[in-house]
C-alpha cells in the first residue's frame, strides 16, 4: 500500500510564545522580538482597515504575556515556600499550618491566573485574526477598482502603448465587438435549458445539454492537458487532483472570511455515518479552499518544492451579494466546474513572487491559446482578501457585451493559510526564532461557465459559433456548433456587471480626461 502522509514532528521550542496556528505570526508584531509593529500598522492602512487593530494585538498580547509571567512567579513563589519553609519545619518536626495555608494559597492564586490564561490568548487571537497579510509594493494603494486596477498585460497588445497604467486614465482602442451575448447564444446552439434548470433547482438553476455539454468537457479536458503538459526548470510537473467537494467545519475557518460564510458558503447538516458524530460540513467554493489542507500539519522539506496542483472540482457558490446581476446565462450560477491552480512552495518571498508570475503566465498562454482578448489588471489594495498580498485578475473581452468581464484571480497568500493549516517546511535555520511555513498561492485557470460564454462571445458567425481549433479534439473533430433555435426572448437590457474599463467606444480611443462607467465588483471565479 501507498506509504500514509508524513505528520509534523512535536511542535518547536520557538512556539511557546504564542499559537503556531494564527495565520499571522505574533512575532511580527512584537518589537522586542524583532518585530515591526509600525509596518504592520502601514499596511493595515493600504488595505483601508484601522491601523488602531495592531494595538489591540498588542494590548492583548501583552495581558496574555502578564498573566503567564505572573503565573510562573506565583508558582516559583509557591516552590519557594514549599522548599525554604515547610520541607525544613517537616525535616524538624516542628509545626508548620501557617505555611501549608500559605502555600495552598499562592497555588490557588495559580489555578485562578492558569483560568485566566486561555480567554486571554482567545482575546488576543480573535484580534490577531481580524489584520491582514502585508501588501506587496506592487499594488495600487486605493479604494476605486474602476480608476487605480493597474493594467499589467494586454492581449493583443495594442501598438505603442507602454504598461503598466491605471484603468481610469489609459487610452487604446478596444478590440471588436460582435452583436449577440453568450446567454442567447448558449440559448441558440441548443447548449442549455435554464428554465427547466429554474424548476428543479430554482435560481440560476440550468441544465447543460448537447453543445454546452460537449464545451463544458472539452475545456475541463484541455485545461487538464495543458497544465499537465507544462514543463519547469525545478522539473516539478502539476499533479492532478479532484479534491472532496465539501469540507469540516475547523478546516473552512481556518481558510475562509467571515463575509464568505454569508455570500458564498452553502452549509450542509444532518446526521451521518461518521464516527466522530460530525454533521455540519460546508460546500467548496472553489478547489483552493481543500487544497489548503491537503497538506494540514505536514512538514514537507525544501527538496520536495514547490508543489504545483492542477485541482478539478465542481464549485458552489450562494452569490448572496448578486442579487440582480448577470441573470441571464451562465456567467454567475451557484454551481459551476472550475480547474485551479495551487501551488506550495518554501517560505521564501522572492520564490513565491516567482511561482505567482508563472501561474499568470501559464493563464495567460491558456487564454491565448483559446484566442481570448484580455487584459491583466494588478487589483487595489482594498480589494485584496486577507490572505493575499498581491492580486492579479485575468479579465476576457466579451464582444457582445462590450465589456471586459474577470476570468481568472491568481493570488499569493505567503504564509498565511499555511500557518492557519500548520504545515511546515524545511528545519530549523540558525538564529531563527519563528517556525518556517509554507508559502501557499492559487489561480484560476479556467472556470468552465465563464470560458463558455467567452468563447461563445468571441467565436460567434450570423449562422453558429466556431469552435476554437484547440478545443476540437476534445468535442470530437466538432468544428461548428450551429444554430438550432431561435433567440428566446427579446432583451431589454444587456447583462449586468461588466466592466468597460480602459477605452471609450469599443474601437475607439477613449477620450482624454473621460471616466468610463464604473463597474460592480467582480465575483472571482
Amino acid at each position: 500500500g501507498a506509504a500514509p502522509p508524513p505528520t509534523a514532528p512535536p511542535p518547536p521550542p520557538w512556539d511557546a510564545e504564542g499559537s503556531s496556528t494564527m495565520p499571522i505570526d505574533i512575532n511580527l508584531l512584537r518589537d522586542y522580538k524583532g518585530g515591526d509593529p509600525d509596518a504592520f500598522r502601514e499596511h493595515m492602512r493600504k488595505r483601508f482597515k484601522p491601523a488602531e487593530w495592531v494595538d489591540d494585538v498588542l494590548k492583548a498580547d501583552l495581558a496574555w504575556r502578564e498573566a503567564v509571567k505572573a503565573k510562573d512567579d506565583t508558582k516559583k513563589a509557591a516552590n519557594k515556600i514549599q522548599k525554604e519553609k515547610i520541607a525544613p519545619k517537616k525535616k524538624a518536626k516542628q509545626p508548620c499550618e501557617a505555611e501549608v495555608a500559605e502555600y495552598k494559597a499562592k497555588m490557588e492564586e495559580v489555578k485562578a491566573i492558569e483560568d485566566s490564561i486561555p480567554q486571554l490568548e482567545a482575546t488576543r487571537d480573535q484580534l490577531l485574526g481580524k489584520l491582514g497579510n502585508i501588501v506587496d509594493a506592487e499594488v495600487p494603494v486605493s479604494q476605486d477598482e474602476d480608476a487605480d486596477n493597474m493594467v499589467k498585460h494586454l492581449f493583443p497588445h495594442p501598438e505603442g502603448l507602454q504598461l503598466p497604467q491605471p484603468c481610469g486614465t489609459i487610452q487604446y482602442t478596444l478590440p471588436d465587438t460582435k452583436p449577440l451575448t453568450h446567454d442567447d447564444l448558449l440559448w441558440r446552439i441548443g447548449g442549455f435549458d435554464p428554465d427547466r434548470g429554474s424548476n428543479v433547482a430554482g435560481h440560476r438553476g440550468y441544465f447543460l445539454m448537447e453543445a454546452g455539454w460537449l464545451l463544458n468537457q472539452a475545456i475541463i479536458n484541455y485545461a487538464v492537458a495543458f497544465l499537465r503538459n507544462r514543463e519547469y526548470e525545478d522539473g516539478k510537473k502539476y499533479q492532478c487532483v479532484q479534491p472532496p467537494y465539501f469540507m469540516k467545519k475547523e478546516l473552512m475557518s481556518g481558510i475562509a472570511q467571515l463575509e464568505d460564510y454569508d455570500e458564498q458558503l452553502y452549509k450542509v447538516s444532518g446526521k451521518t455515518d461518521d464516527p466522530e458524530g460530525s454533521t455540519d460540513k460546508y460546500m467548496i467554493a472553489t478547489s483552493e479552499q481543500p487544497m489548503c489542507g491537503f497538506h494540514r500539519k505536514e512538514w514537507l522539506q525544501e527538496d520536495e518544492l514547490p508543489k504545483r496542483y492542477a485541482g478539478f472540482s465542481t464549485c458552489f457558490r450562494k452569490e448572496a451579494g448578486s442579487s440582480g446581476r448577470d441573470i441571464r446565462g451562465i456567467f454567475r450560477v451557484h454551481q459551476f466546474d472550475k480547474v485551479e491552480q495551487f501551488v506550495v512552495c518554501k517560505d521564501d518571498i522572492e520564490e513565491s513572487k516567482k511561482m505567482q508570475d508563472q501561474m499568470l503566465e501559464a493563464a495567460e498562454q491558456f487564454w491565448q491559446s483559446l484566442g481570448i482578448p484580455y487584459r491583466v489588471v494588478t487589483i487595489v489594495s482594498a480589494e485584496l482578501n486577507d490572505a493575499a498580498i498581491k492580486k492579479y485578475d485575468l479579465e476576457g473581452w466579451f464582444p457582445g457585451q462590450q465589456a471586459y468581464r474577470e476570468l481568472v484571480s491568481c493570488s499569493n497568500c505567503t504564509d498565511f493559510q499555511s500557518r492557519a493549516m500548520e504545515i511546515r517546511c524545511g528545519s530549523k535555520k540558525m538564529n531563527q526564532t519563528s517556525a518556517s511555513y509554507c508559502h501557499m498561492l492559487n489561480s484560476t485557470l479556467v472556470a468552465t461557465g465563464r470560458g463558455i460564454c467567452a468563447v461563445l462571445e468571441n467565436y460567434q458567425t450570423p449562422e453558429g459559433v466556431v469552435v476554437p481549433e484547440v478545443l476540437r479534439p476534445y468535442m470530437g473533430g466538432m468544428e461548428f456548433m450551429p444554430f438550432v433555435r431561435e433567440a428566446k426572448l427579446e432583451k431589454d437590457t444587456a447583462p449586468k456587471g461588466g466592466k468597460n474599463k480602459g477605452g471609450g467606444k469599443p474601437g475607439e480611443k477613449q477620450p482624454k480626461g473621460s471616466k468610463p462607467k464604473p463597474a460592480k465588483k467582480e465575483a472571482a471565479p
